[in-house]
């Protein structure tokens, strides 16, 4: 779900993101901050799933939005307005991987600037572990449903993987999950 976009149907979402992006591309800045805070959430913590580093995250979010602001008046009206962003961040981010060539480990401090963690330490330790537990696409796809609140079939076309990869990873990453809550083994 997008922060402070409310209790909406997907379709009013998409209504105000279309109507904010054309406003952007006509200069519009208080549209652009508006923008940022309804989706920055979901821009940062899909950058974070795919470079598992905080630092490296933030600054592809940061990137996202320069591209946006640059590429809006480009922009046409067309299927999803938060997939359009996350595609634009999935594309940045995986970028930014090939340019580096390595991976990073998953820290507290990533996990301290996910706006959507539990505040809780404890919690998030929890939490923390549960998902490490989840294969790489599992956890990706869990939290990019979880914090983003895309379908899953919109899932599906920005990590081009077939739909029925995605509901299988979906449903086993939430199995794994719920079974490590009761605190059984995810075999």
């Amino acid at each position: 779900m997008l922060t402070g976009l409310g209790v909406r149907t997907t379709e009013e979402k998409d209504r105000e993101l279309d109507r904010l992006l054309l406003r952007v591309g006509q200069g519009d800045r208080e549209a652009f901050a508006r923008l940022y805070g309804l989706t920055r959430g979901a821009v940062y913590a899909l950058a974070l799933s795919l470079l598992r580093d905080a630092h490296e995250a933030q600054d592809v979010a940061q990137d996202v939005y320069v591209k946006v602001w640059e590429s809006a008046p480009a922009y046409r009206s067309q299927g999803s307005p938060m997939a359009w962003l996350l595609t634009v961040a999935r594309n940045l981010a995986r970028s930014r991987l090939r340019q580096s060539g390595r991976q990073i480990e998953l820290d507290e401090e990533a996990w301290n600037a996910i706006p959507a963690a539990v505040p809780d330490v404890e919690e998030r330790q929890f939490l923390r572990g549960a998902l490490a537990r989840l294969g790489t696409e599992e956890r990706e796809i869990v939290l990019l449903h979880a914090v983003t609140g895309l379908k899953h079939r919109e899932i599906a076309q920005l990590l081009e993987l077939p739909l029925s990869t995605v509901l299988s990873k979906y449903h086993r990453g939430l199995k794994k999950l719920r079974a490590q809550m009761k605190g059984e083994s995810d075999r």
